[in-house]
């Protein structure tokens, strides 16, 4: 009772400063029972107004003239329990909507410096931003049409933010963490500035953006995408699509991973490999029946060949090369790439053969045409006189070579096939006589064999 007589005194002293007197009919500020009024010099008493005491600070009259005290007044103004119009101060207080309900939520308001809250706008307070709705009300989550967001303390919120998108469903779970399956969160990059980026796709579905020198790629809501995504909607192009990390990253180099899986293509496998570019883009290249040497792509000295659905393509193949072909081996599909030197290999009809490829030179892994250590090959495949004849004249590039059932061209000799047919050959393998009679074998000369390549 003694500190509230004191603060009572005070009071009186402060506010009667203001005035000329504390009696009755003079102006100025008055004690009436256990309320402040204020008279004019008129001898009327104020109501409805602002009124300063001598402390310079402003005090509200409401409509019986008293004092107001703990109320918000004058539409967007509050007064303490000294009734000092609040100013360049947070309050917390019972949601003015329903100030008179006692179980009214309580939130946070900010009174700027001519003491009117914050309403409708962005505030930079304490060198941090914060957003009022139309109420005075300070917000938190999603504002300002979805494009920007607060913090639970109402801060605005720049760079990589996991959030519930602002259309979810109120029912769904919030707590949901980073990286975690659920179709309601995304992560979101907010600007310097704060505002949540959106891309103008432009048409296209999706739109990549440059984040501290990462590309990402974000949905026409600006949702950070992950897996696969078809960036210009045609799923039957390979080539449009790009695949990204958990964390959004734009996947580059080799990655091995599940096919998309709206894609069209005729995939052989669950788990692929496929090569992305530095811009993400995936190689692809035509499909093996129409495939060339020109299709070949080399990567880190490493030769492959990759088919319109981004694998790279294993097995023995043949390329087209103009108004021929050539041969190449791409190993097993884990090798998948292309192979050099002699080698023995499955062919696509399920038989063995003998095969050389180029080692060395802008031909390398080219199947070999010619001799190569006394042996004949044609696109990379050993040339052997059937068996049973013992001596074969095979015709390879207008040439007419004999060749034992092993596949070595016999040179400058004179012997005879299991028919008793003798044939007379050049230093080089080449027939330039048979039966003691010039002749180039052609009577007897047949086409090499082709490599068969797989299905």
């Amino acid at each position: 009772m003694k500190r509230k007589g004191i603060a009572a005194a005070v009071l009186s002293v402060v506010l009667t400063m203001a005035g000329a007197a504390v009696c009755f009919g003079a102006s100025g500020w008055q004690k009436s029972g256990n309320n402040w009024v204020y008279y004019d010099t008129n001898g009327s008493k104020l109501t409805n107004k602002w009124q300063k005491g001598a402390d310079g600070l402003w005090r509200y009259l409401d409509y019986n003239g008293n004092m107001a005290l703990n109320s918000w007044v004058d539409g967007d103004y509050y007064v303490d329990a000294n009734g000092i119009m609040v100013s360049g101060k947070w309050m917390k207080l019972p949601q003015k909507s329903d100030r008179w309900d006692n179980n009214a939520k309580q939130v946070w308001y900010y009174f700027t410096s001519d003491g009117r809250a914050a309403s409708d706008s962005w505030q930079k307070i304490s060198e941090k931003w914060y957003y009022f709705n139309s109420d005075g009300e300070m917000q938190t989550g999603w504002a300002d049409d979805d494009l920007y967001y607060l913090g639970d303390d109402g801060t605005m919120r720049t760079g990589w933010q996991y959030l519930e998108d602002p259309d979810a469903d109120d029912d769904d779970n919030d707590d949901v963490r980073p990286y975690e399956d659920d179709d309601d969160h995304h992560w979101y990059y907010f600007q310097s500035s704060g505002k949540r980026y959106v891309p103008e796709t432009g048409g296209d579905s999706y739109k990549k953006y440059k984040i501290d020198g990462v590309n990402y790629y974000f949905d026409e809501e600006g949702r950070m995408q992950t897996g696969w995504i078809c960036v210009t909607g045609d799923e039957d192009d390979f080539k449009d699509y790009r695949y990204l990390q958990d964390n959004g990253k734009l996947t580059t180099g080799w990655y091995s991973t599940y096919p998309p899986e709206d894609y069209e293509g005729d995939v052989e496998d669950e788990v692929q490999w496929y090569y992305f570019g530095n811009d993400g883009e995936p190689k692809v290249g035509p499909s093996v029946e129409n495939a060339s040497v020109k299709d070949l792509e080399k990567i880190n000295g490493i030769t492959y060949l990759f088919d319109e659905n981004g694998n790279p393509v294993y097995g023995l193949r043949n390329l087209n090369s103009g108004s021929s072909f050539e041969t190449y081996y791409f190993g097993d599909r884990q090798t998948s790439s292309v192979q050099k030197g002699r080698m023995t290999i499955e062919e696509g009809d399920g038989t063995k053969s003998e095969f050389y490829f180029t080692e060395s030179g802008g031909k390398a892994g080219r199947g070999f045409t010619g001799v190569k250590n006394n042996y004949l090959f044609y696109k990379g495949k050993l040339q052997e006189a059937d068996n049973g004849t013992k001596y074969e004249v095979i015709r390879v590039e207008g040439k007419n070579y004999l060749v034992n059932t092993s596949g070595k061209v016999m040179k400058d000799t004179t012997v005879k096939d299991s028919s008793g047919t003798k044939f007379e050959t050049s230093n080089s393998g080449i027939v330039v006589k048979v039966d003691k009679e010039s002749d180039n074998g052609d009577e007897y000369a047949r086409d090499p064999y082709e490599p068969v390549e797989w299905d």
